[in-house]
């Protein structure tokens, strides 16, 4: 068997949006920021959960979706991998997800999932879904044994009201099919590229701020807002990808110029449209200034920049310590990359870059605009996204280079090579971008702010189907029996 053969990866993909919707035009209107600069930087509009719902309701969504569309025995599922950020209860992970969709696998008359499934819930800010399905695909490749594995993406993007990020919000969840034998894409985990590096307190939600007067007066709910400065989690996201994209044409051998004009597809965390673009300037930048070909053109762009070419090829090597600068300053550090952002900047603004993003970096990007920030969930979505408007443009790429790039928080990061199959646009026509898409409900304002501040709902009236819902929470608190807090969930047919 060849090592391509060998390639374990994923058979199908499902989504699950909730339906209540924020366009972003009227959330500029109702707050006074600026439409075409949010539509540019942002997207278009972020989805909001209802009261009903919940991470692992949206989760269970998702995995039955998965199961019904692609006609999935339950009983061949012997892994159940939980990626998020966003859980409620600090012992039980996957296996919540997993009571729900026994239940509902009854009311469809179908077998339930198998007794004998694992089910790990993985945690590391937006990497965590990542990091699920590297460990799913291990699994079917060493002990499964020829069994199949389902992982699963979900998260809500919350900020405040007011903060810089409330524009960047959003929830969802994606489910995946992992097989030995993938019928959508295969996973070169041999030649994936990793990175990690402790950042302090770049994107954190410590359990502690709960207890804090200044953060429990300016939230009227337990949420799970983050604790956040965005220009220094910028500088560490660059940093990270770029260490794990390197860590993967290391492996590849090859360089970056041959890899970028060779590659199909590339797939980046995505919490907002222009990161993956900045991310893409910075790479490339990078990529001149390590390479051997392009030293001209980067000379050109240094010029226009104002920046010193020495300093970006210094920068290219460079590995900063950020967290140190935290530690000594106490606050906001400098950007380690100066000169190479800057001349990031100037290259985003020519035609030949903006032709590469559009070979390289656009399939499927128009349309996860409207899904907003899904944390764990925005690759996989934007991934999903890809090969279904690749499908329906009758695009011939199997076997051709992709790459996904993840990223978390705090932080680390994933380069992974993927390569469409034989036959992948039977498995893409499945996904169901479409239904997930389906059906909004457009909030006004004062029901976007009841939702997000968890007050009541007076006129907002929203009749569950074919969905799960909590049904009620536990309230007993007694010697003999305990549930206090405890969610449970029902299917609604």
């Amino acid at each position: 068997m060849t090592q391509k053969e060998s390639r374990a990866g994923v058979s199908a993909m499902s989504l699950y949006l909730p339906r209540f919707r924020v366009q972003l035009e009227d959330w500029c209107h109702w707050t006074g920021n600026s439409w075409d600069k949010v539509q540019a930087v942002v997207g278009r509009s972020f989805r909001v959960c209802g009261e009903h719902e919940n991470v692992y309701t949206m989760a269970a969504n998702a995995v039955l979706r998965l199961i019904l569309q692609n006609e999935i025995d339950p009983r061949t599922v012997a892994f159940l991998g939980f990626g998020t950020e966003s859980s409620t209860d600090n012992a039980a992970g996957a296996v919540i997800i997993r009571g729900m969709i026994d239940r509902a696998l009854d009311k469809h008359a179908l077998p339930r999932l198998s007794r004998h499934l694992e089910v790990p819930e993985f945690k590391h800010a937006c990497l965590a879904g990542i990091y699920a399905l590297k460990s799913a695909i291990r699994f079917v490749m060493t002990d499964g044994n020829e069994r199949r594995a389902i992982v699963v993406c979900a998260d809500v993007a919350e900020y405040e009201r007011g903060s810089s990020g409330e524009q960047t919000q959003g929830a969802g969840a994606v489910a995946m099919l992992i097989e030995a034998k993938p019928r959508l894409f295969e996973v070169d985990l041999l030649n994936a590229g990793s990175a990690s590096d402790y950042r302090g307190p770049d994107f954190r939600k410590p359990f502690a701020r709960h207890f804090t007067d200044e953060y429990a007066q300016r939230n009227s709910r337990m949420s799970d807002f983050p604790i956040f400065s965005g220009k220094y989690s910028t500088f560490a996201y660059v940093d990270e990808i770029a260490q794990a994209v390197e860590n993967m044409l290391e492996k590849l051998g090859v360089s970056p110029g041959k890899y970028y004009k060779s590659v199909r597809g590339i797939f980046f965390h995505r919490p907002y449209h222009q990161m993956p673009i900045q991310a893409m300037s910075f790479l490339y930048v990078r990529g001149m200034a390590r390479g051997v070909h392009h030293h001209d053109e980067l000379r050109e762009l240094c010029r226009e920049a104002g920046v010193a070419y020495e300093e970006v090829v210094k920068e290219s090597h460079s590995s900063p310590d950020l967290y140190a600068q935290v530690l000594a300053c106490g606050q906001m550090v400098e950007d380690p990359y100066r000169g190479t952002n800057q001349v990031a900047c100037v290259l985003r603004k020519r035609a030949s870059f903006r032709e590469l993003l559009q070979e390289k970096v656009s399939l499927g990007s128009s349309l996860i605009t409207h899904f907003g920030n899904l944390y764990s969930a925005a690759l996989p979505a934007w991934l999903a996204a890809g090969f279904e408007e690749a499908e329906q443009r009758a695009m011939e790429i199997a076997d051709s280079p992709m790459v996904a790039i993840g990223y978390g928080s705090g932080d680390a990061a994933e380069a992974i090579p993927i390569s469409p199959v034989t036959g992948w646009q039977k498995a893409a026509k499945t996904i169901g971008i479409g239904q997930a898409l389906a059906d909004p409900i457009d909030l006004r304002r004062n029901q976007y702010e009841a939702l997000h501040d968890g007050r009541e709902l007076v006129d907002l009236e929203y009749f569950p189907q074919q969905e799960f819902v909590i049904s009620h929470v536990g309230g007993l608190y007694e010697q003999g029996f305990q549930d206090l807090a405890v969610e449970y969930y029902d299917y609604v047919p």
